[in-house]
Order: structure tokens, then sequence, then C-alpha cells
């Protein structure tokens, strides 16, 4: 009994001193938020490409979506894509209804699409590609995002500039007011606005193909990696 009586005092007292730590006030701080930025041109693509067939027959548009997209496959890898560079990431079969009559049972043709991620690990080859699929049945292109495959280096070099950033600021504000920059008191990361960005030249992107002077159409541009930190210090 005397046990159960010490313990439950002990658990007291603990809360007691949890309760008064969490009242301490805390001491004076300055709290800025750092922005480091690298810019760097990229070093490979992602495409989003696809091919869509309009049937009589659900078993065609099948065969003939199947038989394009196998077609694809082995143009790619003639280019030098890798079996890990390519992926189908959407498939669908449906039925198309049209016509006057009201509450048609039977469709009138049958759609099929397939969609595959590509990447492309030499940009030199990019417009060369891009030019060849469009003759092996490619008739959608959704999507090209240009990135940098060694992109954590550059996160850790855009972590720098920041965490240098939020420093700087607050020496400025601190050295305004007469007052002395202390250690760190927390820390926060964040992306800044999720990561890796395309900064683009131009964007041409209603033909892969090469123009009458025989440049590329599409410009990379740049890959701007970005990252935002959030630092307090103690003001001495």
């Amino acid at each position: 009994m005397k046990k159960t009586k010490l313990l439950t005092v002990l658990f007291l007292m603990f809360l007691a001193v949890q309760a008064q730590a969490q009242q301490l006030p805390l001491p004076p701080l300055v709290s800025v938020t750092g922005t480091g930025e690298v810019r760097v041109p990229p070093t490979e693509v992602i495409v989003n490409l696809g091919v869509e067939t309009r049937e009589p027959t659900l078993e065609a548009a099948r065969t003939q979506t199947d038989k394009k997209a196998a077609a694809i496959i082995r143009y790619l890898k003639k280019q030098g894509l890798e079996d890990r560079d390519i992926q189908t990431s959407y498939v669908t079969l449906q039925p198309i209804y049209s016509g006057p009559e009201y509450g048609r049972i039977n469709p009138s043709a049958y759609l099929a699409q397939k969609t595959m991620t590509i990447k492309i690990r030499k940009l030199n080859k990019f417009d060369e590609v891009l030019a060849g699929i469009y003759e092996v049945g490619v008739n959608q292109i959704n999507g090209i995002n240009f990135q940098v495959a060694d992109v954590e280096k550059f996160k850790a070099e855009a972590r720098k500039r920041a965490v240098a950033d939020a420093k700087q600021k607050a020496v400025a504000l601190t050295s305004e007011l007469g007052s002395k920059l202390g250690r760190v008191y927390s820390i926060q990361e964040s992306d800044g606005g999720g990561g890796p960005r395309p900064m683009y030249k131009m964007a041409m992107m209603e033909s892969a193909a090469y123009d009458a002077s025989g440049g590329p159409t599409i410009a990379a541009g740049e890959v701007v990696v970005t990252t935002n930190v959030s630092v307090s210090f103690i003001i001495e």
C-alpha cells in the first residue's frame, strides 16, 4: 500500500515538473527563412506519350492498340532506351455511343488507349526519338519534363545556400537593433515548390521534328533546384 502511494506521489511530481517546464518562457529569438537555388542544365527528359485507336469492334480496337504499342517499344529499344526507361502508365478500353437513337444499347465503336512514360537519358537523341515515334503509331504527347539525374547533389548545394541566406538575414536583423546573434535554437527544411522545376527558354510542343533550318524544335532550358530553411536563432 505504501509503495503504491509512493509511486503516485512520484508520478504527480513528474507531472508538475513537466507542466512547469512547458510554462517556461522562450528565450529571445529571431526567426528567418532562407532560400537556396541552383540552376543547372538538364541531363535527361521524361516524355509521356500514347496511342489511341478507334475501331468498330472491341477486339479490333484492342488488337490495333497492342500492335502499335509493341511497335513503339521496339522502336524505342532500337534508339537505345533500356527496359527500365519504358513503362506503360495507363490502359483503357471503352465503348463509344453516338447517333440519334434514344437509349441505344449497342456501341457505334470502341476506343482503346495506351500511354507510356519514357526516359531519354541522352538529350542529343531527344528530337530524333520524338520524330520517329509518330511514324510507328504514337498519336498523343501528353507531357515533357526536363530533369537532372543527380538531383541530390544539387539539393545539397541548394541547402547550403539556403542556410547561408538565413544566417545573413538573421545577422542583418540583429545588427540593425544593436543585438548579437547567438546559437541556433531550431531549424526546419522544406523543398521550394516541390523540388526541381524546369525553366524553359522556349516550348514548341506542336512538333518534335527538326525545323527547316536543321535546328531542334524544343529547347531544354535549365532546371532550378530550390530549398527553403526556417531557422530560429537566440538573440544575445
